[in-house]
């Protein structure tokens, strides 16, 4: 169990690195913050691939795999809280079938 927390906590931390260092970027290219924002977007997309790499899965393939679905919930809750764009019924049935996959890819067992 301590493992599946484990990963979990890391996905979550490498999924708001991701979005949030993108968000820093997106603001600075496409609504005209300062530079400064731009160059903090892309520290904090390095951090991001930092600590993915921090999990104990042994696959690359299989943790950005399942990383992906994680990123989709994130991205969802994003949008909402901090864009506050509502998310309809297919926002949380795609976002919830993605995790779905992500934990068949990560938990599934394999010989």
């Amino acid at each position: 169990m301590l493992i599946i927390f484990k990963a979990a906590i890391l996905f979550i931390l490498a999924g708001l690195a991701e979005i949030g260092g993108g968000y820093l970027i997106w603001l600075w290219l496409r609504e005209g913050r300062p530079f400064s924002w731009g160059l903090l977007g892309g520290i904090t997309l390095v951090l991001y691939g930092i600590i993915a790499t921090f999990q104990a899965f042994p696959s690359f393939g299989r943790v950005y795999a399942a990383y992906g679905g994680v990123f989709i919930l994130l991205s969802v809750l994003w949008g909402w809280l901090v864009d506050k764009k509502t998310p309809d019924m297919y926002d949380w049935l795609g976002a919830a079938i993605c995790l779905l996959g992500a934990s068949i890819i990560l938990w599934a067992p394999r010989h």
